[in-house]
């Protein structure tokens, strides 16, 4: 029994480091772009913009609590931010996925709610979701800032994407902790630098 519970605890400790590790690799990489993407969010935002974000699976909760975090408050009491996550409408999703297609589920929300001045973020952890791809490319062919978050597999993100997030891992759970650190520090910037 007490063996097991110190493999556990190397387990858990192992878990951690790997995940700081990945951060601190990563951030080392994209800090520069990341504060170039802050000050563009902030200008569009600024000029009637909103951020809008999506992702399947564990990608939509992140897009969620991002939304969530700007439009609430992150540290101040502010006024808020503009941004919606496309997957809270379950209706809205299933009618879309059931009556047209899909992989159009992120496309058809962004043909009625974009505008140019808006900062769009795709969030896929393959870097292969089609519903999430199909909305990256059409929001960059109309002008719109198109920011991916992917993993190590996703370098394809690239060609729908003025910003492309690559954490450096193929390890989904790993993935998906970069990219919600990455979310809160756009959110504290986009807040300070607004407020």
């Amino acid at each position: 029994m007490k063996e097991e519970v110190i493999d556990l605890k190397d387990r858990i400790f192992e878990v951690f480091k790997t995940s700081a590790e990945i951060k601190i690799k990563f951030v080392e990489k994209y800090a520069d772009e990341i504060v170039n993407l802050v000050n563009e969010c902030c200008e569009r935002l600024k000029n009637g913009g909103k951020l809008i974000l999506f992702g399947n699976g564990g990608s939509a909760c992140d897009s969620q609590h991002i939304a969530l975090e700007l439009v609430g408050r992150f540290y101040k009491n502010r006024e808020p931010i503009p941004a919606i996550a496309l997957t809270t409408d379950g209706a809205l999703l299933t009618e879309i996925s059931n009556d047209i297609e899909f992989a159009d589920v992120f496309l058809r929300q962004l043909k009625a709610l974009g505008n140019k001045n808006d900062v769009v973020i795709g969030i896929s952890t393959s870097g292969r979701s089609e519903n999430v791809l199909r909305a990256l490319k059409y929001a960059k062919n109309t002008g719109m800032l198109t920011v991916g978050f992917t993993g190590a597999k996703g370098e394809n993100m690239k060609e729908y994407c003025d910003y492309t997030f690559i954490a450096p891992s193929e390890d989904t759970p790993r993935i998906q902790e970069t990219h919600i650190t990455l979310g809160h520090i756009l959110a504290e910037l986009i807040e300070e630098n607004m407020f």
